[in-house]
């Protein structure tokens, strides 16, 4: 043809007269291929449960929860634990799945087929969560596909389970772990606030009289002590006065009776005398002082009466006095004796308490020590008894069930119709995909063909038009071969569409 030619729709037309066998035989082989792929195709079906997540019945702020990861994670971690080889073996030989593969020992195969077929879709909602600034999850998907509706169904429900039991074991071992072990880590802390409990008390033992608490108390006996020695250094001091007086008076006594043995005084005199003696060593209240007075007063009125009392021999008078004189010497010195003990005895309380003044703040420093270890070590044992109280709470609560749980809220339905293939649509595309490879191959064979067809072709390369036309002569065995030709295109079409309305429509048994 030449190439400034241009097609008219009596071109197209010839061509399609003189292509037609072409064009169908193409259009047949792949529609029927098309055909053949829609209907041995492998059936899928899918059967799907929905799953909720709800929230616990007890809120957080009344018990904390053992388990706090996001439910994304958690749903995560379930699926790898429930699509493991040993429960997807245990499916497979349960519902007898992938028998031929099964039976030929191809197992590898076999398990990541079932793993590629369990599908799981978290449902989200726009609520952000607030640790991990995430779309929360509220619930999640879990489907299955096979060939078979009924063993879908089984497998699907079976799945659902799984994952229902291996999030309650999830839990509920997660609550027993984080349990015991608090409760050993309770005991190693027990353990280690008695020992330090044991510490403290024994150094308060060895260290009693030293303690800060008792600071106070030996700050004040260190002072009634310091009193009690001064009060001793004045009796003492009195005391030895008084000895030195008695000295004294026991010389003058001693003297008078060597030079006046035969002097005499008067009862009076006497009684005077002793009088003044007795108020250097007594206060006017003491009864000696008051005895004394009430003699001189006695004898006062008999000498004012004129009854003249008896005069004393001065060495009896002498004897009694020396006397009484050595017996309050004795007793001066025996008293200035139990001062210098007592004195001593409280010398050495005063270094005591000093001594022990001295250590206390050593001693508040190696206590407070052990203190500020046993206050951590209580403050830790405190701390994890009262996670390990929260974990037991927590551990029943997931033994009851009453925590965050899963919740079946759409089960899985039996599969009425399968998902694959779309047997429809292949049906469709390989119509028009039949159709447009035909007319394809027609446009590539007239490309190629460089012979001169129609007067207008012809016109065209020669600039003239042909004087006369001589028509195409069919022969008798071409028309035969042609209605051969139409008669297998009509039946093999009637065959195509019987195929087509048994596949796609109705089948053929139900529609007669």
């Amino acid at each position: 043809m030449a190439a400034d030619y241009e097609l008219t729709m009596n071109d197209y037309l010839s061509i399609l007269k003189r292509r037609w066998v072409q064009i169908l035989a193409v259009f047949m082989m792949l529609m029927l291929g098309a055909v053949l792929a829609a209907i041995f195709l492998p059936t899928v079906y899918q059967s799907t449960g929905t799953i909720l997540i709800e929230s616990p019945r007890v809120t957080n702020d009344m018990v904390q929860a053992s388990v706090t990861t996001a439910a994304a994670e958690r749903i995560e971690v379930i699926k790898q634990r429930v699509m493991t080889r040993e429960n997807i073996l245990h499916i497979v030989q349960k519902h007898n799945l992938y028998p031929e593969e099964f039976k030929k020992g191809i197992i590898t195969p076999v398990v990541e087929a079932m793993r590629q077929r369990i599908t799981v879709e978290l449902l989200s909602t726009d609520y952000r969560d607030s640790k991990s600034r995430d779309k929360a999850t509220i619930a999640f998907k879990v489907g299955f596909e096979y060939s078979e509706a009924e063993l879908t169904y089984k497998v699907t429900n079976e799945i659902v389970t799984l994952f229902l039991d291996e999030n309650i074991k999830s839990r509920t071992d997660r609550a027993t772990e984080t349990t015991t072990f608090l409760t050993e880590e309770l005991n190693s802390l027990k353990a280690d606030l008695e020992k330090s409990e044991n510490k403290v008390a024994a150094y308060k033992q060895e260290h009693s009289n030293s303690l800060p608490e008792h600071m106070q108390m030996h700050m004040d006996m260190l002072q009634r002590t310091d009193s009690e020695i001064k009060e001793l250094d004045r009796d003492y001091k009195s005391t030895q006065e008084e000895l030195r007086y008695l000295d004294v008076e026991l010389a003058t006594a001693r003297a008078s009776v060597k030079n006046s043995d035969a002097a005499t005084v008067s009862e009076l005199d006497a009684a005077k005398a002793e009088l003044e003696r007795s108020l250097i060593l007594y206060k006017e209240t003491h009864p000696t002082i008051r005895a004394l007075k009430r003699k001189i007063e006695t004898l006062q009125k008999a000498a004012d009466t004129g009854v003249e009392t008896k005069p004393t021999k001065i060495d009896v008078a002498s004897d009694l006095v020396i006397a009484k004189i050595q017996t309050q010497i004795e007793a001066a010195k025996v008293r200035l004796n139990s001062i210098a003990d007592q004195k001593r005895s409280s010398l050495a309380q005063m270094n005591q308490l000093q001594s022990q003044v001295k250590q206390s703040p050593q001693v508040e420093r190696g206590l407070f020590t052990l203190m500020r270890d046993y206050e951590n070590a209580k403050l830790k044992y405190e701390e994890v008894k009262s996670k390990q109280i929260n974990a037991k709470i927590a551990e029943n609560l997931e033994q009851e069930n009453k925590a965050e749980r899963f919740t079946v809220i759409e089960p899985p339905l039996f599969p009425e119709k399968p998902i694959r293939p779309d047997r429809k649509k292949i049906f469709a595309l390989g119509l028009f995909a039949s159709l447009a490879a035909a007319l394809g191959l027609a446009a590539l064979l007239e490309m190629l063909d460089k012979r001169v067809r129609g007067v207008e072709t012809l016109t065209s390369i020669l600039n003239m038009r042909p004087l006369a036309i001589v028509p195409y002569i069919t022969t008798q065995a071409e028309t035969r071969r042609k209605k051969r030709l139409i008669w297998y295109a009509v039946g093999s079409f009637v065959v195509f569409s019987l195929i087509v309305i048994h596949t796609l429509i109705q089948p053929l048994n139900r529609l007669i």
